[in-house]
């Protein structure tokens, strides 16, 4: 049986503190009989127990938090792995080009780098950007996968996905700090987007900087619905579409990294 680690750390402690206390006080006696000399001797064993078993203190506890760091690591990639198989699933399901997912979070990843995020702020770009459109699971096949345009209904029921994608992360701990993308990535820059009309920096940071690359992603491949547009129509596209659609200010950021980015999203070897 494991002990846990707090009861471990209180053993260990405990343990070693009984067996210093009891052989330094039969060591000092037996060696000084004066007492004032053994008071000054006392005094300074004390100090020197403090330091010793705060620093015992300090390396058991930091021992255990690397294991825990570790195990956490190996949790979260676990995780990650899963969603990853997942939303390959998905793009499969809604003949999305092959790559989709993950080519639009290792680009939206390096963005959000070039942006100054990092930390748990790109843990969450990361997690949003893959699954960007989790909510379109709740969605039928004839809607999402339909090479024609879709009727006023079928376009309200379509824009129901990023509630329901904020549904689904949210019942979840971990990914609960992931919801901007998937919630917020069709909302537009100058108010008329979806679902809550958001403006300008109203928006999160983390959709403006993904919806700059889902507008890419979307134009340069083909979709069920049309076919791959040329790479400088596609540029034109972005550069007339900021100020409107999509953040300006995230749209020169791109542009001007524009090289770098689209080389890390065609590189499938290349980790987000």
């Amino acid at each position: 049986m494991r002990l846990k680690p707090q009861i471990r750390i209180v053993f260990i402690y405990v343990t070693l503190a009984l067996a210093w206390i009891f052989l330094s006080d039969r060591l000092l006696s037996s060696l000084v009989s004066d007492e004032r000399l053994q008071s000054l001797l006392q005094t300074l064993k004390g100090t020197l127990y403090v330091l010793c078993t705060g620093l015992l203190l300090y390396w058991l506890i930091g021992r255990d938090m690397q294991r825990l760091d570790r195990l956490n690591h190996l949790l979260l990639t676990g995780n990650e792995q899963s969603l990853r198989a997942l939303v390959s699933a998905m793009d499969a399901r809604h003949k999305e080009t092959s790559d989709h997912s993950e080519r639009v979070m290792r680009m939206t990843v390096a963005l959000a780098r070039c942006a100054g995020l990092d930390g748990d702020a790109l843990r969450h770009v990361r997690f949003g950007a893959l699954l960007h459109d989790i909510g379109k699971l709740a969605l039928p096949d004839a809607i999402l996968i339909k090479p024609g345009p879709l009727t006023a209904e079928e376009t309200a029921l379509m824009r129901t996905h990023p509630a329901l994608g904020r549904d689904l992360l949210m019942r979840t701990p971990f990914l609960r700090p992931a919801v901007d993308i998937p919630y917020a990535h069709h909302e537009r820059w100058d108010g008329t987007g979806y679902p809550r009309g958001l403006r300008g920096e109203e928006i999160p940071l983390a959709a403006r900087l993904f919806s700059v690359v889902d507008v890419w992603d979307a134009l340069s491949f083909p979709r069920v619905y049309k076919p791959a547009w040329p790479e400088e129509e596609v540029l034109a596209y972005l550069r007339n579409a900021a100020g409107s659609q999509l953040d300006p200010a995230i749209v020169a950021l791109f542009l001007r990294h524009y090289a770098e980015l689209k080389a890390i999203g065609m590189d499938e070897r290349l980790e987000a």
